[in-house]
């Protein structure tokens, strides 16, 4: 088995299933089981809020981990995790708009307005529209150089996201703390090989 078919046949289906998966089991839980606990809607935004962090991780994560083993052929899976993170994005913005507040404009605005949380999950949530609606091959072409310069809307993206958790949180930081040093070290990572290819660019000193 060549590592393109590892990835296109066993990775990426099973990338998917994996990303699927707490969506899967919301549709279950509200439709089958009816289990989501005595706040289903909390249950909801929880699912979907972790769910869009996760994998916006596992998103900024295939780059380095494509070079650490040299398994070039993983960036296939970068787009799909990409869009599933906006889907679960998407579903956490939409309960909120609708069971919260009841798609009513004013109630939104003064609840942005009033908690900073808000303010900063929405702008995260801003951020990510562009990147989904140029994730096609066809805008990949048309953009161009400027697709790779509009998709570093992650890095942000992903850091808000990030924030919106811990402040929603308010006392209990311990989960949130690990995503932050998750989303740190692959910052790190990200810097350490930047800072590596302009070493290799760099002309040799003269001797």
């Amino acid at each position: 088995m060549t590592r393109l078919t590892l990835t296109t046949r066993v990775l990426k289906p099973a990338g998917f299933l994996a990303a699927a998966g707490p969506g899967l089991s919301l549709l279950w839980r509200t439709f089958g089981s009816g289990d989501l606990g005595a706040d289903p809607v909390k249950t909801l935004q929880i699912v979907t809020g972790l769910s869009t962090i996760v994998l916006l991780l596992v998103t900024l994560a295939i780059t380095p981990l494509r070079r650490l083993t040299g398994l070039n052929e993983l960036i296939r899976l970068r787009r799909m995790t990409g869009l599933w993170a906006f889907g679960y994005a998407l579903g956490h913005a939409l309960i909120y708009f609708i069971f919260d507040q009841s798609l009513d404009p004013g109630l939104i605005w003064s609840d942005t307005v009033e908690h900073p949380r808000i303010a900063v999950g929405f702008l995260a949530f801003l951020l990510l529209i562009p990147l989904a609606a140029t994730s096609t091959n066809g805008m990949i072409r048309r953009l161009g150089r400027r697709w790779g310069l509009l998709h570093r809307l992650v890095y942000p993206a992903a850091a808000l996201g990030i924030l919106h958790f811990l402040m929603v949180q308010k006392l209990d930081l311990r989960v949130g703390a690990g995503y932050v040093a998750v989303f740190a070290v692959l910052m790190l990572l990200r810097l350490w090989y930047r800072g590596r290819s302009r070493g290799e660019d760099a002309p040799a000193a003269p001797r």
